[in-house]
């Protein structure tokens, strides 16, 4: 990875878009980059860690404001592992309770479909629960 990437490299070389590398920056989820004589932002093979970290932890589902705390935990040498594992077993507890209420979204349906003849009656048990 070179050092003093343009926008595009390095949304190439994390794979983060240049729209969201821009979003990060302005939010301050991310350093804002260094720029070059003539504006354009320059990035360093550790700014596009941190794009990396960031979008791992999105595909694992965390929202900004932990991957915030995420962010500064892992630049922290000094940190404690027992923040990061309480932040990673609430988003857990929120993942199992997510996955809850799609179960039981998914089962309802389930049975609504199982009740539905599907033919060309017009009762449809589907459509009459959506009407209560």
């Amino acid at each position: 990875m070179k050092a003093g990437m343009t926008i595009g490299e390095a949304a190439r070389a994390s794979g983060v878009n240049a729209k969201l590398i821009r979003y990060y920056e302005s939010i301050g989820l991310i350093p804002e980059a260094g720029r070059t004589a003539s504006g354009y932002r320059v990035y360093s093979p550790t700014d596009v860690n941190v794009l990396r970290f960031v979008k791992r932890a999105r595909t694992l589902g965390f929202g900004i404001e932990r991957i915030q705390k995420l962010v500064g935990l892992w630049q922290d040498r000094s940190r404690c592992s027992s923040e990061v594992k309480r932040i990673a077993t609430q988003h857990i507890d929120e993942l199992d309770a997510k996955i809850a209420e799609l179960q039981a979204m998914r089962d309802t349906l389930h049975e609504l479909a199982e009740a539905c003849h599907g033919d060309e009656r017009p009762e449809c048990p589907i459509l009459k629960d959506l009407e209560s």
